[in-house]
């Protein structure tokens, strides 16, 4: 219960992950820190925030969690008793066009292939934490300088100007350029700060959260979008736009834990993943 409030950070969305009543929770929230001896969380108006003892615990108790999964996966002989079968549940976590571009189709099949693996894919924009156990794997755009990780390449992935046939050819005639591109609650994102520095005073007609939102908003016509080449290339009515200039391409990662790296069903889901992005490497590079 703790993991959950330090995790969802409120009563209500940990006790609705935990199919819990919320005053059931506060109770055992206070009876750890009674039984602790000291304040794990400071209860404010808008949620609850960790105190650094909180933080230490949350640690802890998430270092408690994967050492409880893993033996329910291996079981204690390390076989589980079943011949080596993969089970258990790995989450995921993966920005949300590549995972609705790619991932998801790849990875269902392994939960196919493993009738006794579970995968929970979350599709959040934003990184979610490895280190707080709210995934256990995760695909990035950017590499971490610090944790303990395992982390290895997944290649580059490249972008370009995609549109339909018209606006491309209008653009490509020399007409100043329409984009469809990030929202302003993202207009921190790299994508959105690349359009913004190159073409600083250009019109954005349409605005979404993610490239493939963007791709279907491109597809009627409204604008350009700046899209990865896996997501341009499988969107029907949509063309490569010869303009300049072309966003570098950024180099995707998969991290997992460094104590999970003897884990059997994360290491099958890692592998997986790393094996899917290297023999479909061409859908992403110029």
């Amino acid at each position: 219960m703790f993991l959950a409030l330090g995790r969802h950070g409120s009563l209500s969305a940990a006790a609705r992950a935990l199919t819990v009543n919320h005053a059931t929770i506060s109770r055992r929230i206070q009876a750890l820190e009674d039984s602790l001896g000291e304040k794990l969380v400071d209860r404010r108006p808008d949620g609850y925030v960790l105190t650094a003892a909180g933080r230490r615990a949350l640690a802890a108790a998430g270092d408690m969690e994967a050492a409880a999964q893993s033996l329910a996966r291996e079981g204690v002989h390390g076989d589980g008793g079943d011949g080596g079968v993969v089970r258990g549940l790995v989450r995921v976590n993966a920005p949300p066009a590549l995972s609705q571009g790619f991932v998801i189709d790849r990875l269902a099949r392994l939960a196919v292939q493993h009738p006794g693996l579970d995968i929970d894919l979350a599709t959040d924009l934003r990184a979610v934490s490895l280190n707080r156990h709210k995934a256990d794997i995760a695909v990035r755009l950017t590499r971490p300088t610090d944790g303990d990780y395992i982390v290895k390449p997944l290649g580059a992935m490249g972008f370009g100007f995609y549109g339909t046939p018209e606006v491309c050819e209008t653009a490509e005639a020399g007409a100043e350029p329409v984009f469809v591109g990030f929202d302003e609650e993202n207009a921190d994102m790299p994508d959105a700060a690349w359009l913004a520095k190159h073409f600083p005073r250009a019109r954005v007609a349409f605005r979404a959260n993610n490239h493939m939102s963007q791709a279907i908003a491109a597809r009627t016509g409204a604008g350009l979008a700046v899209l990865p080449h896996y997501v341009g290339r499988q969107a029907p009515g949509l063309r490569a736009c010869a303009l300049t200039p072309v966003r570098d391409p950024r180099e995707m990662w998969l991290l997992i834990r460094g104590q999970d790296r003897k884990d059997r069903a994360i290491r099958t889901v890692a592998d997986h993943l790393q094996r899917v992005f290297e023999e479909e490497r061409e859908l992403f590079l110029a």
